[in-house]
């Protein structure tokens, strides 16, 4: 039951170790096995930091896309919404300039039928004072 313990636990670190104290065969092995486990457990606490701090910046990265999305289908719909406001400002324009023409082309109708009427008015004037003018010259 200790030695699955022990496998389990420190297996890799001790394997690894040991190896290291045959290929140097330093002077005083138990120290150097103790500084030897020491930097390895200060190196797995790196790398278990490096993953974390991995994990926390794809997570960042995976909240800036969607963010970026978020803020091209945003601009994207402020966009359709100004197309839509331009057409209608276009649409209410044309109305406009259409009630315009409209009421142009009615003022030109009166204009030009007051004007019909003052030139009949002086073409009947122009008749009667040319009467007038025949029946006393011929008085």
């Amino acid at each position: 039951m200790e030695s699955q313990y022990l496998k389990r636990c420190l297996g890799s670190c001790l394997k690894k170790g040991l190896a290291e104290v045959v290929e140097h065969r330093p002077a005083d092995p138990i120290e150097y096995l103790a500084h030897w486990i020491y930097n390895y457990r200060r190196i797995l606490d790196e790398e278990k930091k490096r993953m974390l701090e991995r994990t926390e910046l794809e997570q960042e990265r995976e909240a800036a896309l969607v963010e970026l999305e978020m803020l091209r289908k945003m601009k994207e719909e402020e966009l359709m919404i100004q197309q839509k406001l331009e057409e209608q400002f276009q649409a209410q324009l044309e109305q406009e300039r259409e009630e315009l023409e409209l009421q142009n082309e009615e003022d030109g109708i009166q204009r030009q039928m007051m004007q019909n009427v003052a030139e009949n008015k002086m073409l009947n004037t122009d008749r009667r004072f040319m009467k007038l003018s025949f029946f006393l010259s011929s008085e």
